[in-house]
C-alpha cells in the first residue's frame, strides 16, 4: 500500500511539473545568460525563468547585486559590464568551464537617455556613452556568446524598446538612436544566424517599471557634480518626479512572458510590442503608419490607398514575410 500511494504521489508531482508551459528538467535543463539583471526588467526575467525551472547566468555589475542573484536557487551571477571586453572574455570562460553549454542569449543590459540631450548643446561624450553601452555591448556579447548558442541551436534575443520604433522626442536622439539600431541589428543577425538553426528576435517594451530613467537622471546629477556645478533644487526636484513616476508602472511581468514565448515557443515571433495600456500601444502602431505615409509620399512609384490596403492585407494574412 505504501508503494502504491508514493507511486500515485510520484505521479502527481510530475503531472504538476509538467502542467507548466515552460517547465525544464534537471536532465535537459537549458541556460540562458541575461545581461543587466540586476534590476528591472532583467531582474524579472531571471527571477522567472529560475522559478520555471531554467538555468539563468545573471550578468550584473555590482557585488551587492551579484550576492543577491546568487542567493536565488538556479541563478548564476556573473560579473559583467558589457563595455568592458575582459569582463566579457572572464563571463564566457565561465560558462565554458562549469560545461552547461548556452541555450538563450538575452542582451538586456542598456541605459537611459540621463546625460545625453538636445543635439546642439550635449556633449559628444555623453552620447558616446549610451552608445558604448546600447549599441557597443549588445554586439560585443553577442559576437562573444553566439558560437556557444550556435552549438546548442538556441535563441538570442535582445531588449529594445517602442523608442526604437517611433520618431525620437527631443532630447532621446541618442537613447533612441540606439534603439533604433537595435532594430537593424535584429533582422541582419536573424539573416546570419538562420543557417546555424539560431532564431533571432527582439522584444520592445513600453513604459514598465525598471531602474533605467531615476539611473539617467542621477548620472546626469552626477556629472554637473563631477563639473564643479551646482545641483540646483529644480534638478532635485526633476529626480524626485522622474523616481515617482518610473515607480508608478507596472511591474513587467508580461515583458518576461514576452521573453518566455520567444526563447522557448515552437513558433516565435520576430518582433513583440509589450505595452501596459491601450494608449502605448495606439500610439506606437499610429506613429508607424504615419511613417508609412511619409515614406510614400514623394516620387513616380507612390502607392495608391488601395495598393496600400491591399499590401496591409497580405501581410496580415501571413502571405508576405513579416521580417
Amino acid at each position: 500500500m505504501n508503494k502504491l500511494i508514493q507511486c500515485i504521489v510520484t505521479l502527481a508531482a510530475v503531472a504538476i511539473l509538467s502542467s507548466s508551459p515552460h517547465a525544464a528538467f534537471a536532465d535537459e535543463q537549458k541556460s540562458i545568460l541575461i545581461t543587466g539583471a540586476s534590476t528591472g526588467i532583467g531582474r524579472n526575467l531571471a527571477e522567472t525563468l529560475a522559478d520555471a525551472g531554467y538555468h539563468v547566468y545573471a550578468g550584473a555589475r555590482k557585488e551587492k547585486d551579484l550576492e543577491a542573484l546568487d542567493a536565488i536557487d538556479n541563478i548564476t551571477a556573473i560579473k559583467l559590464d558589457v563595455t568592458k571586453q575582459d569582463q566579457v572574455d572572464a563571463a564566457l570562460a565561465m560558462i565554458k568551464e562549469k560545461g552547461t553549454g548556452l541555450y538563450g542569449l538575452v542582451n538586456n543590459a542598456g541605459v537611459g537617455s540621463g546625460g545625453a540631450g538636445v543635439v546642439a548643446e550635449t556633449p559628444i561624450e555623453n552620447q558616446t556613452f549610451i552608445y558604448s553601452v546600447n549599441v557597443e555591448g549588445v554586439y560585443r556579447t553577442t559576437k562573444a556568446f553566439a558560437p556557444l548558442v550556435v552549438e546548442s541551436k538556441g535563441r538570442i534575443v535582445t531588449t529594445g524598446s517602442i523608442a526604437g520604433t517611433i520618431s525620437a522626442f527631443p532630447g532621446f536622439s541618442a537613447y533612441s538612436g540606439s534603439k533604433h539600431w537595435i532594430e537593424a541589428y535584429t533582422d541582419s543577425l536573424a539573416a546570419e544566424m538562420e543557417p546555424h538553426g539560431v532564431w533571432v528576435g527582439v522584444v520592445e517594451p513600453g513604459n514598465y517599471k525598471s531602474n533605467i530613467r531615476r539611473s539617467g537622471a542621477s548620472r546626469r546629477i552626477e556629472q554637473i557634480k563631477a563639473a564643479g556645478g551646482e545641483v540646483t533644487e529644480e534638478m532635485k526636484s526633476a529626480y524626485e518626479a522622474t523616481a515617482e513616476r518610473e515607480l508608478s508602472f507596472k511591474e513587467p511581468d508580461e515583458v518576461s512572458e514576452a521573453f518566455m514565448h520567444a526563447l522557448f515557443d515552437d513558433k516565435p515571433l520576430r518582433r513583440y510590442v509589450v505595452v501596459p495600456n491601450a494608449e502605448e500601444q495606439e500610439f506606437t502602431i499610429r506613429t508607424k503608419v504615419n511613417e508609412l505615409v511619409q515614406l510614400n509620399q514623394w516620387g513616380p512609384y507612390s502607392y495608391s490607398r488601395d495598393e496600400l490596403v491591399e499590401l496591409l492585407d497580405e501581410a496580415l494574412s501571413g502571405d508576405t514575410p513579416s521580417e
